[in-house]
């Protein structure tokens, strides 16, 4: 019987009881994913075996490229080994299995070897030998319960298997490894997701011989191009998906380049770099921008581009919208935007066919960043070019090493024509089924191809997504919060916006001055605490005699200062003044008699002293007669880009602030996408006597069980 991808990923697993000691949980992985690559790509190898180094044996003096076209052609994969050794003979000679080991994986095709040095396998060959671990650990791969030609399977179903299975391996490693969410790994039913999302409007996909390129500048292992591909192999067995993808971490690439060569996918395809700093694919081989028909991603959630930094910001000021990222920059913690951007940067022109990109976010991209910020620019940018096509809530718990909400976007710069100038917003968080906890994931999206009987729920989210209609319902089965009773309730899971909609102007609102001032004892005193007063009596001079000298003659300044103040009270008492140009007038008078004149920095400590705030009192003017702003009151207001601001600050400003002004010098558009707001449903607080009911019934339910419990104790007793 055909083991489960599961089931396989177990028993190569459990071989980790043999490394404990030596190695450390979060250390197993190191020995696990590449052996069960080598063990792949030895059993893949076996029936040719012995051909391949009988015609090498003929062919070895001709040219590299001769010798590897016909080796190829008889393994039927695109690579090769040249050792006369295989895994299982290798346990023939148990005193020299590490050279031994060595030299077979020395005896691979050159794109093999760079495989095995991306796993720095090496290392842990000398290290399991060392420890007297090595020959266990492959004669437990070799073990007929570790069978990776999946017998019973075609030859693509087995491929595909093969992918499970390493992705399996992957998450239990990452587990163990207690890494950060999403590092590695997006869920299978996620993957099936997008790529429905992504495909399914897509016309013409059934043409005879239709080729596609698809990209992922994240692709970890590779199961959404390993997805993406067979869904248009399945529509279409003519059609030619080519897969292009990018990662920077050594074991996802060597598994996603595994995964490819294993397939007979173009493995120089799969670039290993970090995709901001280094692009595999900027430019095509004659030289063009390098462009894509379709483009995945699942970026590492809330990730630092701290590391890219000065490479990134080079290019956004040197390059602008002729780069990946002149519409702006996101915040130093989270790259997220910055895929998108990237992805954005490689969509073919129209005229070329377009592109379709899917991606997925936590909730940080719907709304960080405040008007005029980075991720608030980038989000105006994607919306006002009318690139977003939809946003999906995805159910919360659905991803291994999480439990955030996650979201999918999608952008083309081909819309159909009803969807023009739209956006549609898809709340998909009620579709989920439960099943057995793994990691985080608690949380899976029905897929009956996953597991028989559940609800075809990617196919219902997908439906949703292609009807495209504003205030589409669906009926879930819900369990009330207070009686525990499941019941049915209707919920929107569908709302389409028009790309306004999702922008707004912020308006800065200023209100004018006020003060009170008065030369009373006790505000005079606040004038030691003030900083310009303070800073009289300070240097910053180096030489120690022109210091001292300045200290004191700003001590000097201060002790004036003091004077004419106690001067000015003296001619004016406690009088209260609710104007500043006429205290200001009356100051001036005593600074003149005085013989000297304040300067603007010390008006300003003087009235921070003695003046507060006073809603009484005159509005405070500049010298051209406006009204100065008060940036203790000064407030924002988020207006709709529909709206007129005029209109929006007469209705909701002036009535309650009459006195208020709009800086319109700091007026700035933003765009975000609250959904969450968007698909609030308001529920009434229950009825008073029901409440009161429930307690009464709560409250005699308390009592029988407390008389219960004392009738057993009188029956002891």
């Amino acid at each position: 019987m055909t083991q489960t991808h599961q089931q396989m990923a177990n028993f190569i697993w459990e071989i980790c009881n043999l490394l404990r000691g030596p190695y450390k949980r979060n250390e197993y992985r190191k020995v696990i994913l590449p052996l069960t690559v080598l063990r792949r790509f030895d059993v893949l190898l076996a029936p040719t075996k012995e051909q391949v180094l009988v015609e090498h044996a003929k062919i070895k003096t001709k040219p590299e490229t001769v010798v590897r076209s016909l080796l190829e052609s008889i393994t039927r994969r695109p690579f090769y080994n040249l050792s006369k050794l295989d895994m299982p003979r290798l346990l023939d000679d148990p005193n020299h299995l590490a050279p031994n080991l060595n030299a077979y994986i020395n005896g691979f095709s050159k794109n093999v070897r760079e495989i095995m040095e991306r796993f720095a396998f090496g290392q842990q060959i000398a290290r399991m030998a060392e420890k007297n671990l090595l020959y266990l650990v492959i004669q437990a791969f070799c073990s007929p319960m570790i069978d990776l030609t999946f017998p019973g399977l075609s030859p693509e179903q087995a491929d595909v298997q093969m992918g499970y299975v390493f992705e399996e391996l992957i998450r239990i490693g990452a587990e163990q490894a207690n890494e950060e969410a999403g590092e590695h790994f997006t869920p299978r039913e996620v993957i099936k997701l997008m790529v429905n999302l992504l495909l399914s409007p897509e016309k013409d996909l059934g043409k005879s011989h239709v080729v596609k390129t698809i990209y992922d500048p994240a692709c970890g292992t590779g199961g959404m191009l390993s997805v993406a591909d067979r869904y248009i192999r399945d529509l279409n067995a003519d059609a030619t998906p080519i897969l292009y993808g990018q990662d920077w971490n050594d074991d996802a690439w060597a598994v996603c380049k595994s995964d490819m060569l294993i397939k007979g996918e173009e493995a120089d395809n799969i670039i290993l770099g970090d995709t901001f700093s280094q692009d595999g694919f900027d430019r095509d081989p004659k030289g063009a921008k390098q462009t894509f028909d379709y483009m995945l991603a699942n970026p590492p959630f809330g990730v630092a581009w701290k590391q890219q930094k000065v490479y990134i910001e080079r290019e956004a000021n040197s390059l602008g919208y002729d780069g990946r990222f002149g519409a702006g920059l996101p915040r130093i913690n989270d790259g997220s935007l910055l895929f998108l951007q990237h992805m954005i940067a490689k969509m073919r022109a129209l005229e070329d066919g377009g592109s379709r990109i899917c991606i997925v976010f936590n909730g940080s991209p719907l709304f960080s960043g405040d008007a005029g910020s980075g991720p608030s620019n980038i989000r105006q940018w994607i919306i006002e070019n009318d690139w977003l096509e939809a946003v999906v809530a995805l159910p919360d718990q659905l991803f291994y090493n999480t439990g955030i909400s996650t979201y999918l976007w999608v952008l083309t710069n081909r819309k159909e024509a009803c969807r023009k100038g739209k956006v549609q917003l898809v709340d998909a968080r009620r579709f989920f089924v439960k099943r057995k906890s793994l990691g985080n994931k608690r949380n899976w999206i029905g897929d009956p191809a996953d597991k028989a009987g559940e609800p075809d729920q990617i196919a219902e989210i997908t439906q949703i997504f292609g009807n495209f209609q504003d205030g589409e319902t669906r009926s879930f089965r819900e369990e009330d919060p207070i009686t525990k009773q499941v019941i049915e309730k209707e919920r929107v899971v569908s709302k389409v916006f028009d790309n306004d909609d999702l922008g707004f102007h912020k308006i800065t609102v200023e209100r004018p001055l006020r003060l009170n001032i008065q030369a009373s004892r006790e505000r005079i005193a606040r004038l030691e605490i003030e900083k310009g007063f303070t800073n009289l009596a300070t240097s910053k001079r180096k030489a120690e005699a022109a210091r001292l000298a300045e200290i004191e003659a700003g001590e000097k300044r201060q002790e004036d200062i003091r004077k004419l103040l106690a001067d000015f009270a003296s001619a004016h008492g406690e009088t209260l003044y609710k104007d500043r140009k006429v205290f200001l007038s009356d100051l001036r008078e005593i600074d003149h008699a005085a013989g000297f004149r304040l300067s603007s920095s010390e008006i300003k400590a003087v009235l921070g002293a003695l003046a507060e705030r006073d809603e009484t009192a005159e509005i405070c003017r500049d010298r051209h007669g406006n009204p100065e702003p008060d940036t203790d009151l000064r407030d924002t207001e988020n207006v709709p880009l529909k709206e007129s601001i005029d209109t929006y600050f007469k209705r909701e400003v002036l009535p309650h602030v009459p006195d208020a002004w709009i800086d319109e010098g700091k007026t700035k558009v933003g765009y975000e996408i609250p959904l969450n707001r968007h698909f609030y449903q308001y529920e009434p607080p229950r009825e008073l006597d029901d409440i009161e009911e429930d307690i009464q019934r709560l409250e005699q339910e308390i009592m029988d069980l407390l008389s219960q419990v004392t009738g057993s104790d009188e029956a002891a007793s």
